[in-house]
């Protein structure tokens, strides 16, 4: 049984200088993320550059971390697809290899949410383990309302948690925490820009793959602990990095080019190469990276 609740960090897949798949980088970039403390792992999520795995690529990089994991912290992985059939056949493949939870987005483009429903009932159907309801319109182009959700939670027990990443992520929390008929837990995204505050909105954690997931526990320890204005420092002293970290409003490449470059920085992964057609960063990108970390890490 998963326990829903901390900081579940989403990994990055560490790639070559060439671009190829760097399995042997796994257990380091594993290592490195448990040593924080985290609560769970997180893979092949859009900061895992899923989309731009092959099949094969997908069942190395499940393989490798849950097999260096080993039962320590729950493994998630995402199963995300542009049509059911795909969906299921990731399902199956995490299932295999080890997973103990599985993350879903909606398809891509899919408004008609019935069908959006009937997708996530064949999901629920294949899989073993718990559901991650993943909301994230940016990238999925499908608004989830809070209601539609519920509708989902309840229809389908499989669905233990939901990741929030529809901005503005505070209204929503609060409307699922007053219509929830049962337990369900709640996760945050988007970078962590809005963690503090979802946190008081009755959040039970973060699910992102911010470079520095001490920095959210920290944050998570001292509120859950009634520590609200320790808190709530340590959260404004990391914001200026979650928020340039993030990058609102830009390509999912650059966001990613920039928490691989902290990655490749904290000596997590060898390269910060992201698969093209994402734009390497530029000269300027990096020089404010210098400054942000100078000043948020004193």
């Amino acid at each position: 049984m998963i326990e829903w609740s901390g900081v579940f960090h989403v990994m990055a897949t560490p790639f070559t200088d060439g671009g190829d798949l760097h399995t042997d980088g796994l257990p380091r970039l594993v290592e490195a993320a448990l040593a924080t403390g985290i609560s769970g792992v997180t893979l092949l999520g859009i900061a895992g550059e899923a989309h731009r795995l092959t099949d094969e690529e997908r069942r190395r990089v499940v393989d490798g971390v849950v097999k260096e994991v080993r039962g320590r912290v729950p493994v998630v992985v995402g199963v995300s697809a542009s049509g059911t059939h795909l969906a299921t056949s990731f399902t199956r493949v995490a299932q295999e290899h080890g997973a103990d939870g599985l993350m879903v987005a909606p398809p891509t483009g899919l408004k008609n949410l019935d069908a959006v429903a009937e997708y996530y009932r064949a999901v629920a159907a294949a899989a073993a383990v718990p559901l991650v309801l993943q909301d994230e319109p940016v990238t999925t182009q499908v608004t989830m309302p809070a209601a539609f959700m519920v509708r989902l939670c309840e229809e389908i027990p499989a669905i233990e948690a939901v990741k929030i990443e529809e901005a503005p992520t505070l209204p929503k929390i609060t409307r699922l925490r007053e219509i929830l008929s049962r337990r369900v837990a709640i996760f945050g995204g988007l970078g962590g820009v809005y963690f503090f505050e979802e946190l008081s909105r009755g959040a039970d954690g973060a699910m992102t793959g911010f470079p520095y997931p001490e920095a959210l526990k920290a944050i998570r320890d001292h509120f859950v602990a009634g520590r609200r204005d320790e808190a709530r420092a340590l959260f404004y002293r990391w914001l200026p990095l979650i928020r340039y970290e993030s990058q609102p409003g830009s390509t999912p490449g650059t966001a990613i080019g920039i928490r691989k470059e902290i990655l490749r920085r904290r000596g997590w992964i060898n390269s910060s190469r992201v698969r093209p057609p994402a734009p390497a960063l530029d000269a300027g990108t990096t020089d404010e990276l210098d400054e942000i970390l100078r000043a948020v890490r004193g």
